[in-house]
């Protein structure tokens, strides 16, 4: 089988877009009947996916590949940083943790990485048609460039053609894609086979002008105006929108607390999706208010998470809540704050060996370790009142947690789950609202306690909504660019170009 030809997007900053863009390219090509792989040499994020033989990777590549409609796989992302403070992160290579390092630590070693990197992606190659590479930050930071892994540097090593994009939304599109180019070496210049506008609201007759003048002084063709898209995507990181307080809709307020390292916060997403519940993520007491439900989320750091609860007075807040029947939920980090005691004995969570008092509201006591617990699982919950909602989902966490009381769901080997005690409930899978049983039936829990009839809309399963999704991101797209010039880039013939 011959290599895969590829395409790379790289951005002019983070945030530009990038990853919805390859996701949006990895659909298109899998409609024109390519076999198409997702590939990020390394990416920071917090959000983070179990693959099936309990591997751990970005969730960019996890929403690109189901983009694509193939499964995740590590080689897709060979490396992953988890960030855990300013100036360290968590280092996972080939899904594996390799260590916490300091940023200069890293820097210092991650050229050591290019075989792995390279051995990932060739061994990708040979199993599908395409590519689609996405670069991060950008490639003109040029303090970091001697040493790049991800953008200019891994375009040479794999011989990619480049588009780059740069996002209209935030203004200064102009000076951005410019001066990237500027900031260029010659021969990485000549790897960028045109420029993309994304995120563009209004009238495109109205950039003409700037477009001509963007093209004539970078000698580069603008390939695509990308209209701002109504999407419903999974956000790769920190940086999403949907973490923005102040989303509530009635009848039915969930408050998700944003907690300074949240991870995860994809598992909400299906929640969204229901006409009766709003949800919204805050960050103080004043926020908070009188939820119906409050969600305590993932988190790289959950020591150090839950002394923020405590010093900014929310964790007095949700005391009271759960006192006055408020439901209360905790996922993974968020599932370990809610026991009596958390033990970091080596200091390998919190970086200092300590133990501390959790909220007590769940009968548990959690020690932290430095191995990581990775699998995919399927459960059953087995307490009222969620019992029989099927679950599918997967753990990813360091801690062990010794339960003392009634468990929360049963694992497909029989094994009990998580902790549920009056109105707390605690679980460490992450994805248990993606097959909307427990969805619909935390619904009717809360409607019931508010005195309003649950809603008689048939909710869409959480993947079929995510398929329709990436067709109308797909059909956004290809609608924008100039895709003869795309598959040219890749050496390929658009195969709908003589179509009709």
């Amino acid at each position: 089988m011959s290599k895969a030809k590829c395409i790379m997007v790289q951005g002019t900053m983070s945030g530009a877009g990038k990853s919805l863009l390859c996701a949006a390219l990895c659909r298109i090509f899998a409609q024109d009947g390519y076999r198409v792989a997702p590939f990020k040499s390394q990416n920071m994020a917090l959000n983070s996916f179990v693959t099936r033989d309990g591997l751990e990777m970005g969730r960019a590549q996890v929403v690109q590949a189901q983009a694509a409609g193939i499964e995740p796989d590590v080689r897709m992302n060979p490396i992953l940083l988890k960030p855990s403070s300013d100036v360290g992160s968590q280092v996972i290579v080939n899904g594996e943790v390799r260590g916490q390092m300091p940023a200069a630590a890293y820097f210092k070693m991650k050229r050591a990485l290019i075989p792995e990197i390279l051995s990932a992606y060739n061994s990708l190659a040979e199993t599908v048609d395409i590519i689609v590479i996405e670069g991060a930050g950008s490639p003109a930071e040029i303090n970091l460039k001697a040493d790049d892994i991800v953008n200019m540097g891994l375009a040479r090593l794999v011989d990619a053609p480049v588009l780059l994009a740069g996002d209209i939304d935030r203004g200064g599109v102009f000076a951005q894609l410019y001066g990237t180019v500027a900031l260029l070496e010659p021969e990485e210049r000549a790897r960028i086979k045109g420029l993309l506008i994304n995120k563009f609201r209004g009238d495109v007759e109205i950039l003409r002008p700037g477009l001509a003048m963007l093209e004539e002084k970078t000698q580069l063709p603008v390939l695509g105006v990308v209209p701002y898209l109504k999407v419903d995507i999974e956000d790769e990181d920190s940086l999403s929108t949907r973490l923005d307080a102040g989303k509530a809709v009635h009848p039915l307020d969930a408050a998700i607390l944003h907690l300074p390292h949240i991870s995860n916060f994809t598992d909400f997403m299906p929640l969204e999706q229901h006409p009766l519940l709003g949800v919204r993520y805050v960050q103080n007491t004043r926020q908070l208010g009188t939820p119906d439900l409050v969600i305590l989320p993932g988190t790289k750091n959950t020591v150090d998470d839950l002394l923020w609860l405590r010093q900014s007075g929310l964790e007095a807040a949700l005391l009271k809540l759960a006192a006055s029947g408020t439901p209360v939920l905790g996922v993974c980090g968020g599932y370990q704050m809610l026991g009596e005691t958390l033990a970091d004995p080596e200091g390998t969570e919190s970086g200092t060996a300590q133990t501390v008092r959790g909220l007590g509201l769940l009968p548990t006591h959690t020690v932290f370790t430095g191995q990581k617990h990775r699998t995919q699982d399927t459960a059953a919950v087995t307490t009222a009142p969620f019992a029989g909602a099927a679950l599918t989902g997967y753990q990813i966490h360091t801690g062990r947690t010794e339960v003392q009381g009634v468990s929360f769901c049963t694992l497909a080997d029989g094994t009990p789950e998580g902790c549920v005690q009056d109105n707390v409930f605690g679980t460490y899978l992450h994805g248990l609202f993606d097959t909307g049983e427990l969805t619909e039936k935390l619904v009717a829990l809360l409607c019931q306690r508010k005195g309003i009839a649950p809603d008689s809309a048939a909710l869409i399963p959480m993947e079929q909504y995510r398929q329709q999704q990436f067709d109308l991101l797909a059909d956004g797209v290809r609608g924008a660019l100039d895709l003869d010039a795309v598959y040219a880039a890749m050496g390929l013939e658009n195969p709908r170009r003589n179509a009709q």
